[in-house]
């Protein structure tokens, strides 16, 4: 048998990639993956065999690649981020453990740095507290269900990051979501917004949970939301740990 390794690649340039998934992407005979994620390493793909494919077709690819696998041929699925977080790690798992153990590739999942890490760095420091990692896509998670996540969120204060947050025909979402929170947040809220955290494209947008929906806002934004205790100082988005208690010259 084969083995097969899910990859998260992390937020995009190559620099953010651990060494260990580098290594695994060399190291496997075929790699899998979107085909936006795979153009972000064609440049270590030379000599490999290319399992692309396009959105919505997450099955098929990982399909293919766990067969691949159990052919003999040692394969790697990448996702963007953290494969474990809204990536390919959970799917290919239940296809691996879908085959008789005798007939079942090696599972291997590798971690990446996920694009709430990457914006919140770009940030500041604004996930120094307990947080919530919510995606507001409706495509594989009933609507109602999303917005009692956001509103749970938003009573127990949490820092909230936002994944997928708006998309060309979701545009109505972002804007449930903010109505949510005003019942249970300050209006002056900080917010954070960044798209493409550690690609070319880079940008970061500080802006108040009043106004953010005002600001542009892609599916390659990343949205945080502070707590009650979250500030900015010099463009920097800070949430306090609670160091201050301790030392009150903080």
């Amino acid at each position: 048998m084969g083995k097969i390794t899910v990859i998260g690649l992390g937020p995009g340039s190559l620099e953010d990639m651990t060494p260990r998934a580098r290594k695994a992407i060399e190291d496997a005979r075929v790699v899998a993956g979107y085909n936006t994620y795979i153009k972000l390493i064609e440049s270590i793909l030379e000599g490999k065999e290319v399992i692309g494919t396009g959105m919505m077709q997450e099955i098929d690819r990982c399909r293919m690649a766990v067969e691949t696998a159990a052919g003999g041929r040692d394969t790697v699925v990448v996702s963007s981020g953290d494969s474990g977080v809204y990536g390919m790690a959970g799917l290919v798992l239940e296809l691996v453990l879908q085959y008789p153990a005798e007939k079942r590739p090696e599972f291997d999942v590798i971690a990446g740095i996920s694009a709430v890490n990457a914006a919140a760095a770009v940030l500041g420091a604004p996930l120094m507290h307990d947080f919530a990692v919510i995606s507001l896509s409706d495509l594989l998670t009933p609507w109602e269900t999303i917005r009692k996540r956001v509103q749970m969120a938003a009573e127990g204060d949490f820092v909230l990051a936002l994944y997928n947050p708006k998309s060309k025909k979701r545009v109505r979402n972002i804007e449930e979501v903010r109505e949510i929170l005003l019942r249970y947040k300050s209006p002056e809220t900080p917010v954070g917004i960044v798209t493409s955290a550690s690609r070319e494209a880079q940008g970061k947008v500080l802006s108040t949970l009043q106004d953010f929906t005002k600001e542009e806002i892609t599916m390659f934004s990343l949205v945080i939301i502070g707590n009650s205790k979250t500030y900015v100082k010099e463009g920097y988005m800070i949430t306090p740990r609670g160091y201050e208690n301790k030392e009150p010259t903080l």
